[in-house]
């Protein structure tokens, strides 16, 4: 299950009444609550007649985020074919309002993300088993993008960020020696987008979902768990089936170019977000964890391990 916030119903039906009611299915509702955790959509429990549903409300400055919601909604649907997501019953094009099935189960914490490795790996594998999503993304040219917005807007940058530029660079050359190619994954997997029914783990908001290396998905599910190595090392070992160390090494670096990007969606996020939600803060605690790791030991290991099967 979601974790549910404190709004009343009648507080959310002035707030998105309105909005909703351009949904047929969802003129008989009986009650709305909100779900937490969300940090760049508000996410409405909509209880129906026959059940519930989610109502996922976006921003209208998604694209400085890049977030594509015609993406989102096809890739939506592509993961509900493949069994890892939830069903979509209904999109607005422009109104920011995307309808999907409610899944009843435990929403993770990093501590059920640890324990459930060998779960999770599975989840992984039949999401990136499934049809090509309809669009691509990777942290390098998304870090890239998000740079531009922030210097172009002026938006706050941490200082000595600049400074690592070129270890992006380190990192994009020397994982293209072992390129596997792009298959359709989330790219958003913190602990709180999976749901454990009791029999499978499903991963659900696919806002930033899109083809991409797999490792990126599992190196930015242990980060954002914030799990020790041997974890990573479990994850990705029970993902391929194997002890994979160039893959581990791929992995972690993901990881690492994810913190370094996030950190810019946090600026941007700080800049632009009517959430109360400290951004900045939360951005900050990637970027200090990014500096500690371009500058250590094992960077430079793993960008030779990278390229060795």
């Amino acid at each position: 299950m979601y974790p549910e916030a404190m709004n009343s119903s009648n507080t959310l039906e002035e707030e998105f009444g309105a909005l909703l009611n351009k949904v047929p299915r969802l003129n008989n509702r009986r009650s709305l609550t909100e779900l937490s955790g969300g940090i760049t959509n508000r996410n409405l429990k909509v209880e129906l007649p026959d059940g519930y549903c989610v109502a996922r409300i976006s921003s209208n400055s998604s694209e400085l985020l890049s977030i594509d919601r015609n993406s989102e909604y096809h890739n939506s649907k592509l993961a509900a074919e493949s069994g890892c997501g939830a069903q979509v019953l209904d999109y607005l094009p422009g109104e920011g309002l995307l309808v999907i099935s409610f899944i009843e189960g435990k929403t993770f914490s990093a501590k059920d993300v640890e324990n459930n490795l060998v779960r999770i790996a599975a989840s992984c594998r039949a999401l990136h088993s499934g049809k090509p999503f309809v669009r691509n993304f990777t942290m390098y040219e998304t870090q890239r993008n998000y740079l531009s917005i922030v210097q172009e807007r002026g938006f706050k940058l941490p200082p000595n960020y600049l400074n690592f530029a070129p270890k992006m660079e380190e990192i994009n050359k020397a994982m293209r020696v072992l390129d596997d190619g792009l298959v359709p994954c989330n790219n958003d997997l913190l602990p709180g987008n999976f749901i454990d029914d009791g029999k499978k783990i499903w991963l659900i908001d696919y806002e930033y979902s899109g083809n991409n290396d797999a490792c990126f998905e599992l190196g930015n599910i242990w980060a954002e768990a914030f799990l020790d190595y041997e974890r990573l090392e479990e994850l990705v070992n029970a993902y391929y089936g194997e002890h994979r160390p160039e893959k581990i090494a791929r992995a972690w670096l993901q990881a690492l170019m994810a913190k370094y990007g996030w950190t810019l969606w946090a600026s941007i996020q700080s800049s632009i977000s009517e959430l109360d939600f400290d951004f900045w803060q939360w951005g900050m605690a990637k970027f200090e964890l990014a500096q500690s790791e371009f500058t250590s030991s094992a960077f430079d290991k793993a960008l030779i391990q990278v390229t060795k099967k």
